[in-house]
């Protein structure tokens, strides 16, 4: 297995790799083995539903044959071994592959579950079989020979379902970011899973044992000018179909109308009638093979019809000019009070993330980013910087002995009295619990020692009075300080040393501040 469907099937919870239905490798096995069509015949017509389906595209608008068929011996006679044997395979793995069938029996989930998952099979192979359709029309008019173009459009997506059930989780990821970045979906692929569905699809035919001329020029479907020489024809058709798909099942219609038009006038000769009548005519016979592979799906709609619906809602519009510059302004506007209120409620978001909820102190993960800032600023202009780390002294009995209601409203009492102490340029943070630390940029030693003192003293004399209890306490402090000059010191080093000064406050008899030098 290849390292790309390795990397795919490894840790998948949901899904491993899929693997073709037995009809379909029966199918394959006899074409590689050299069995007569007699003996092929007789494993499609073990399947009835597949022998019928057969004649009926046989039948169809799609081969327009002379006389109609009614045996798999005269399909092909009129057809091909070849053509027929793909077509029935590709009938199987639509099948196989179908929205009942992986929603609900691979995935193990109900319908009403499968429903809301945002990978919608019927659309994938709506688009698929009109891909499918625009190759086998643009073949004979490109001089594509010695493919089947059908078959190979058809599957030139099966990376991205087979991405989609091996991690349905990570393939979201990709649809999300195609559709609010609005990247190319190999973009997006290459972003969450460093490969790409033209990849995947590729190794995973291979790995199916389907022909190399199916394969391979999938593999290069988007990129057809990076493709073998062999397969550069093929590819070329593909890109082009794949476009053409894009017209009728994605967001940007006339982008992709515009760029294939251009491509078919100015590189193949085609004219702007027969340009034309190629688009429509794809809408029409894909309508017919898609009732036949029975993907559940609306009549797909000429591109000619809805460019006359188009005009015609535009003819119902009787806005003036003067209108219309009213209700852009005023939509102008909207959208800025919008941005503006959007800009208010994240920096709120910001704000509460960083913040310790009862205190409203920044809280510790917070505080680690703003040292690391602050370590950087001191090491490039070489200035001194002043940690204070600050403990409640026996605070359990505070909470033993009044609730801890009563010593939640104690912290915030501290919080108080330190928010009034600092300078602007300071920050302090809760540590966790009754602890608490302060960064005291340009600060040095002998001016935090003044300052843990001076906050020491003013929580000792204060009493703090709450419903009809009047409460004391005392405070530990541990200080250091960070000097450039005398080396680099990591941050861990840092908070080690100034939670050793504390710790040496709190075992020399607390109510006391403990100074370390690095």
């Amino acid at each position: 297995m290849s390292e790309v469907l390795s990397k795919l099937s490894q840790d998948s919870k949901e899904l491993k790799l899929p693997s073709l239905p037995a009809v379909a490798i029966r199918i394959l096995d006899a074409i590689k083995k050299g069995k007569s069509f007699e003996e092929l015949a007789k494993i499609i017509n073990a399947d009835p539903a597949l022998s019928a389906k057969l004649l009926k595209i046989a039948n169809s608008a799609f081969f327009a044959l002379p006389k109609k068929v009614d045996s798999l011996q005269k399909a092909v006679s009129l057809v091909g071994t070849e053509m027929l044997k793909n077509i029935a395979l590709s009938f199987v793995i639509v099948k196989h592959f179908s929205f009942k069938k992986t929603s609900e029996k691979q995935s193990g989930t109900s319908k009403d579950n499968a429903e809301k998952r945002p990978f919608d099979y019927n659309l994938f192979w709506e688009r698929a079989l009109t891909a499918a359709v625009a190759a086998k029309m643009l073949a004979p008019l490109l001089n594509i020979k010695g493919a089947d173009p059908f078959t190979t459009a058809l599957l030139m997506d099966m990376g991205i379902m087979v991405m989609y059930l091996c991690k349905p989780h990570d393939y979201t990821r990709v649809l999300e970011e195609k559709m609010i970045s609005d990247l190319p979906i190999i973009e997006a692929e290459h972003k969450v899973f460093s490969f790409d569905h033209q990849t995947v699809g590729s190794e995973i035919l291979e790995l199916w044992r389907l022909p190399e001329s199916i394969y391979m020029p999938i593999k290069y479907h988007h990129f057809p000018q990076k493709a073998p020489s062999k397969y550069k024809g093929i590819a070329e058709l593909l890109h082009l179909a794949d476009i053409a798909a894009s017209i009728y099942h994605s967001h940007q219609t006339v982008n992709n109308f515009n760029l294939l038009k251009e491509t078919l006038i100015g590189r193949y000769g085609f004219s702007p009638d027969d340009f034309d009548d190629f688009i429509d005519s794809i809408a029409q016979k894909t309508t017919e093979i898609i009732s036949l592979f029975e993907v559940s799906t609306e009549e797909i709609r000429p591109y000619s019809q809805l460019l006359q619906e188009a005009n015609e809602e535009l003819g119902k519009l009787n806005l003036s000019y003067e209108q219309l510059l009213i209700e852009l302004k005023q939509e102008k506007e909207k959208a800025e009070r919008l941005a503006q209120q959007l800009k208010k409620a994240n920096k709120h978001l910001r704000e509460l993330a960083l913040r310790d909820g009862l205190t409203g102190l920044y809280n510790h993960r917070f505080f680690q980013e703003l040292l690391d800032k602050e370590l950087n600023r001191a090491q490039r202009y070489g200035r001194s910087l002043s940690l204070v780390m600050i403990d409640i002294d026996f605070f359990k009995k505070v909470n033993d002995t009044y609730g801890h209601l009563t010593g939640d409203l104690v912290l915030k009492h501290l919080v108080e009295i330190i928010k009034f102490n600092i300078r602007k340029s300071d920050f302090a943070a809760r540590y966790g619990g009754e602890e608490f630390i302060i960064i005291l940029p340009d600060t040095d030693l002998k001016g935090a020692v003044t300052f843990a003192e001076r906050l020491r003293d003013k929580v000792e004399n204060i009493s703090i009075k709450i419903n009809k209890h009047t409460i004391k306490i005392t405070i530990s402090c541990g200080v250091t300080t960070y000097w450039p000059q005398l080396g680099f010191k990591t941050k861990a080093e840092i908070i080690e040393t100034v939670d050793k000064a504390l710790y040496i406050s709190k075992t020399s008899g607390r109510n006391r501040v403990t100074a370390l030098r690095m």
